[in-house]
């Protein structure tokens, strides 16, 4: 991993800061990398770079992943959201229903735990969150988002990071070329959070930055369901960048109104899919 040796260890917290984003992109990283060999997760102890995982100076860190969707991980989320299972579970529940291994179910209950919609209770079992399983939840948190980051953007405090803004500005660029050279959706998911949560966190007001983190987490689930369409992402990646240039120039005021048509936007190309999902007839700003 570049400059990460083997064996370092890979704290959350020191990678949000070091980056200059929130720690939910960084968990979804992290795990993204773990799926892929490149770091693994010793338990209780945290993310590990493993001795196959160094990389060439200059290689980007939005790399391609083969993750399967229908792997043990997504079939739980799809329990969860579609209500067969209950909220309360242990983790020998979920090794009988899936047939695990006690590591296998704990893997899998630890990165629901980083992705927000699982948590363990106090003394013994897990508990499953409610997120955004119905279309209406799913349209609330975007109406939200859309009063409160427009908002964010008009804050007296408000200063843009212009090195923060080049690290967004590389990824949507490369988003909106359409290269997606096999990305999961998970890994689209978190470079369209690390994108909004980076901007929000411009404003210099941490109540809007922890709003939208929470929100974001309540979303997450639902939107790794959605069929990735590639122009799309294009699109929402290429009004990402109109946004970092309207800032660039201290154009605030615009930038709110395009960051407003740009979150009703993707709510509108998104809803209709959920819908769908949600009657069982049948990706990320």
């Amino acid at each position: 991993m570049g400059e990460f040796g083997t064996g370092l260890h890979l704290a959350t917290e020191v990678l949000a800061k070091r980056f200059e984003v929130s720690r939910s992109p960084v968990r979804e990283a992290l795990a993204i990398l773990c799926e892929q060999g490149v770091i693994e997760n010793r338990r209780n102890r945290g993310f590990f770079v493993l001795p196959s995982a160094e990389r060439k100076p200059g290689e980007t860190a939005l790399e391609p992943t083969g993750a399967d969707e229908s792997d043990l991980y997504y079939e739980l989320a799809e329990d969860w959201l579609k209500d067969r299972i209950g909220a309360d579970q242990t983790e020998q529940a979920i090794r009988d229903r899936y047939n695990l291994t006690r590591s296998q179910a704990q893997d899998l209950l630890s990165r629901a735990a980083r992705e927000g919609w699982a948590e363990p209770k106090p003394g013994y079992g897990w508990k499953l969150r409610q997120v955004a399983k119905t279309a209406e939840a799913f349209e609330e948190i975007y109406r939200f988002r859309a009063v409160i980051e427009p908002a964010a953007l008009l804050e007296p405090s408000f200063r843009f990071d212009r090195a923060v803004a080049a690290a967004l500005r590389r990824t949507q660029e490369r988003l909106a070329s359409g290269d997606l050279n096999g990305l999961a959706p998970a890994a689209m998911t978190a470079a369209g959070a690390e994108f909004h949560e980076g901007i929000i966190r411009m404003s210099g007001n941490p109540m809007f930055f922890h709003a939208l983190e929470r929100a974001n987490q309540l979303r997450r689930l639902v939107e790794y369901r959605l069929k990735v369409n590639p122009l799309r992402i294009a699109v929402q990646s290429s009004e990402h960048l109109q946004i970092l240039d309207l800032l660039a120039k201290g154009d605030n005021l615009e930038a709110a109104h395009l960051m407003r048509r740009h979150l009703s936007g993707a709510l509108a190309s998104k809803s209709p899919v959920i819908h769908l999902r949600n009657d069982d007839a049948g990706h990320a700003a």
